[in-house]
């Protein structure tokens, strides 16, 4: 039987060098590091709360509200780099290696930390990120659909706007809930200040992504898991990831939208519990 976690008890907030960082915690063992999308209103609890008391039968999980999001340090558009935020995290800590576990977003730092720092990451996996180079067979220069739903819900965070984004992130509507909406709509009202932040940058160019360059000089082990039907981030990109980063392997998803680990919680689950004891 799984444990039974909730948000208040596994709920921390630590001082890092540059940022106060919120965070839930649960399990012990292999630290891993969950981190959520870009969506307003996300969390680390709200990406992942469902996957891990799973996880934290294993595991010492840690699932981060990075700065600009959550109970976090609001930060800037050109303050944002969530790759120097999880190092912190782990030197506050006193974590000297952990697996990184991240969504959309998430997946994008995690890939650029796993660059940067390989000493300090034990296993990669990734859930719908995007990914550098050229475009073949997604959205060209412009925004995808489900990222231009994204940025409306930024600039208009009603419950309405959320159920357009739940419904454009999910590939069975029966995930779009009426109470996810809400709860992601009082989740982003909440915080004003990282809604203002995130909307002047929308159209900028953003300096932390990770590079061409970054993404083959990986050698963690990677896990990448993808839909087939993600109407935010196109599967091509971690079908050009699973090419450049030598020890991977991808798991691509029929019926399933930009969630992998909600759509197919129990396999992403089970896989992930898997990879990180034995990759």
């Amino acid at each position: 039987m799984a444990l039974e976690l909730t948000y208040e008890a596994t709920s921390r907030t630590v001082q890092t060098a540059r940022w106060k960082i919120h965070y839930n915690e649960a399990g012990e063992g292999h630290p891993v590091v969950m981190l959520h999308g870009s969506g307003p209103g996300a969390t680390g609890w709200s990406n992942f709360g469902p996957n891990m008391p799973a996880l934290a039968e294993r595991f010492r999980v840690i699932a981060v509200d990075m700065p600009g999001w959550g109970a976090s340090d609001a930060v800037t558009f050109d303050e944002r780099d969530h790759a120097g935020a999880a190092l912190e995290l782990l030197d506050t800590l006193g974590i000297e290696k952990a697996a990184f576990v991240g969504n959309s977003m998430g997946g994008m730092t995690a890939l650029r930390f796993a660059a940067l720092h390989p000493e300090r990451i034990s296993h990669l996996v990734t859930m719908g990120p995007g990914a550098p180079g050229p475009r073949l067979f997604g959205a060209g220069d412009g925004p995808t659909e489900g990222l231009k739903v994204l940025q409306a819900a930024y600039r208009d965070p009603s419950a309405a706007s959320m159920k357009r984004l739940v419904e454009i992130m999910t590939f069975d509507p029966a995930n779009a809930t009426d109470a996810l909406a809400q709860q992601r709509s009082d989740a982003a009202l909440a915080r004003p200040d990282h809604l203002e932040n995130f909307v002047a940058g929308i159209g900028k160019v953003f300096r932390f992504w990770p590079t061409v360059d970054d993404v083959l000089s990986i050698r963690t082990p990677a896990l990448l898991f993808h839909g087939r039907d993600d109407r935010v981030v196109h599967f091509e990109n971690s079908l050009a990831l699973t090419a450049m980063i030598p020890d991977s392997r991808l798991v691509l998803l029929n019926r399933c939208g930009h969630w992998a680990q909600v759509e197919h919680a129990a396999e992403f689950n089970r896989l992930v519990r898997d990879f990180v004891q034995n990759a």
